[in-house]
């Protein structure tokens, strides 16, 4: 039998040509067949594995070297502190989109507020908003059943009660038209880019990855839909490509936003921008 300092040892070396962290990798997804907290791995290294969970951990270790997410091989990511359940449904929750929710605590007011989530996915910005908003009625949407599924299902978990999940493509079923804030974490990727074949992205829905005009038609749809659906004074946040400032400044100005602002991730590159209702 193989003791869990051998199995993290074994995996590290086979997933060394395939990840910049393989023994932090090898240790979640052990952790994942253990049900453990990482801190279980340094307190018991000589504990020996039951075949059962070996073999389980031996094929995630396989999935890994063949470049399937960690994320998608545990079915968890954490984003603003909680555990969201992701599916390959879904996008996988990035640091970069706690920038949304940073900026929606900073810039809106504090009474109750009507906001709505376009293309929610996982639900990670609609859900998080209303966890740190309870006064406040989110609205999330997506075209995917399957994602809004998924949605549905962290928010129960999560014991989230003011948010509501329809399906629609972008603002097409959405009736309400006096939303404070419309945010969104769109497809912004152009169809070229390099990148679509490389690391987890590869693994990772398309359509919630992909548009078209080198990245831009969703958000200047969303743009171009998005005023009348808004209270006087009501916001737009996008999330965009770092390399994308300029081309959704330029839209926002197209659309007659207001209070045109760019924001940058922790990473200091342009990731985020905010316009009020024209």
């Amino acid at each position: 039998m193989t003791d869990i300092q051998q199995a993290l040892a074994q995996a590290t070396e086979q997933l060394a040509a395939s990840s910049d962290t393989p023994l932090l990798e090898a240790e979640v997804l052990l952790c994942h067949c253990l049900d453990k907290p990482r801190s279980f791995l340094r307190a018991w290294p000589e504990k020996l594995l039951e075949a059962a969970t070996y073999t389980t951990f031996s094929s995630l270790i396989a999935e890994r070297q063949h470049g399937m997410p960690v994320a998608y091989l545990t079915g968890t990511r954490e984003f603003w502190s909680r555990e969201f359940q992701v599916t390959t449904e879904v996008l996988i929750p990035r640091p970069d989109t706690e920038l949304l929710i940073e900026l929606s605590l900073s810039l809106l007011p504090k009474h109750p507020l009507n906001i709505l989530d376009l293309g929610t996915g996982s639900g990670i910005i609609g859900i998080t908003l209303a966890a740190e908003r309870p006064d406040c009625r989110i609205t999330a949407c997506d075209v995917s059943p399957s994602a809004l599924d998924v949605a549905e299902s962290n928010a129960r978990k999560l014991n989230i009660q003011n948010i509501t999940f329809i399906h629609s493509n972008w603002l097409e079923n959405i009736n309400d038209k006096n939303f404070d804030l419309i945010i969104s974490n769109p497809p912004y990727i152009d169809a070229e880019d390099p990148h679509l074949t490389r690391g987890d992205v590869r693994f990772e829905p398309k359509s919630a990855l992909v548009s078209s005009q080198q990245g831009l038609s969703d958000i200047k749809h969303i743009l171009q839909q998005s005023a009348i659906y808004l209270q006087k004074s009501g916001l737009v946040m996008l999330e965009h490509g770092y390399q994308q400032q300029n081309e959704v400044q330029a839209l926002f100005k197209k659309y007659k936003y207001q209070n045109i602002s760019t924001h940058k991730d922790l990473a200091g590159h342009p990731r985020a921008t905010v316009g009020s209702k024209p």
